[in-house]
C-alpha cells in the first residue's frame, strides 16, 4: 500500500510532484509514495488504479501550482481526474494537504473553486519553494512521518540522518580553511598555515638555523629578536598556590 498519494496537474506542478515522489521514496522506501506516472504499470487499468490508490492511502498531497485555478473549466468537469482524486479522498476521509508550489502561488479562495472542491480552501497548506527543494521535501517528509503512524522512516537509520550522538555537517563553498568543532571521531592531525619557522607538536628537540629549542616536561623556551629569552616551565606544583585559599 502507498501511504502517500501525490495528486497533480500535468503542466502545473508535475515537476514538484516528481521531486516529492523521489524524495519521499528515498526517505521512506520505494512504494510508499503513489505517483501515477511511476506507480501504474503497463497493462493495469489506470482509472481503477488511481481511485484504489486514493482509497488505500493515508494522506493525499494536492500539488497546486500558480496556474492551478486557471484550469477552472477542467475543475468544473466531474470527470477531471485531478478533481476526481481529491473528491475521492474527501469521500473516503483521507486527509488532504494542499502543497502550494512556488512563491507566486497563493492560498486557494473558495470563489475560485467549484462547490465540490471548496473545502480545499479551508485546509491548512504547506509551501514548496523550488529554490530550496531539499529543505521543502524534508519538511513535507517530517509532516508525513507525523501524520502516518508506523511509517518506516529510513532517514532515522541509513537514509541520511545522523545516529544519536554523532555529528553531521554541511559545507558549501569555502575560501580558506574549514574546521569542524564540537565532537571529533578518529584521529585528528595538525594543520599549520602561513607560519615562519619550525612548528613542533610532539616530543623531542627542534633545531632551527643552529638554534636548539628543547621541549621537555612541559617546558617552552623561546629565543629571538625580543632581546632576551622567555622561558615557561611547568613542572610539579609546589603547593604554595593552595595555601592562599
Amino acid at each position: 500500500m502507498s501511504e502517500i498519494f501525490i495528486n497533480y496537474r500535468t503542466g502545473d506542478g508535475e515537476k514538484t510532484a516528481a521531486l516529492l515522489r523521489q524524495g519521499l521514496s528515498h526517505r521512506f522506501g520505494p512504494g510508499h509514495a503513489f505517483h501515477a506516472s511511476q506507480s501504474i504499470v503497463p497493462g493495469e487499468s489506470w482509472p481503477e488504479r488511481l481511485l484504489t490508490g486514493v482509497r488505500r492511502s493515508s494522506v493525499l498531497l494536492a500539488v497546486i501550482g500558480p496556474d492551478w485555478t486557471n484550469f477552472r473549466n477542467r475543475l468544473e468537469n466531474p470527470e477531471d481526474w485531478v478533481r476526481k482524486e481529491i473528491e475521492e479522498a474527501f469521500t473516503c476521509e483521507v486527509p488532504v494537504v494542499p502543497v502550494l508550489d512556488g512563491r507566486k502561488t497563493s492560498r486557494l479562495s473558495p470563489a475560485d473553486l467549484p462547490p465540490a472542491l471548496r473545502r480545499l480552501a479551508d485546509l491548512q497548506s504547506i509551501a514548496f519553494d523550488s529554490r530550496d527543494t531539499e529543505a521543502c521535501v524534508a519538511r513535507i517528509g517530517d509532516l508525513m512521518a507525523d501524520l502516518i503512524p508506523g511509517l518506516d522512516d529510513r532517514a532515522g537509520t541509513d537514509g541520511g540522518r545522523p545516529a544519536p550522538g554523532s555529528v553531521a555537517n554541511s559545507i558549501g563553498s569555502v575560501s580558506g580553511t574549514a574546521v569542524q568543532s564540537r565532537d571529533f571521531t578518529g584521529d585528528v592531525g595538525t594543520v599549520v598555515k602561513g607560519t615562519h619557522g619550525p612548528v613542533h607538536t610532539g616530543n623531542g628537540n627542534i633545531y632551527s638555523h643552529s638554534r636548539h629549542v628543547s621541549g621537555g616536561d612541559g617546558m617552552t623556551y623561546s629565543e629571538g629578536d625580543h632581546h632576551g629569552a622567555v622561558q615557561h616551565r611547568f613542572g610539579e606544583r609546589d603547593g604554595h598556590g593552595d595555601k592562599d585559599r
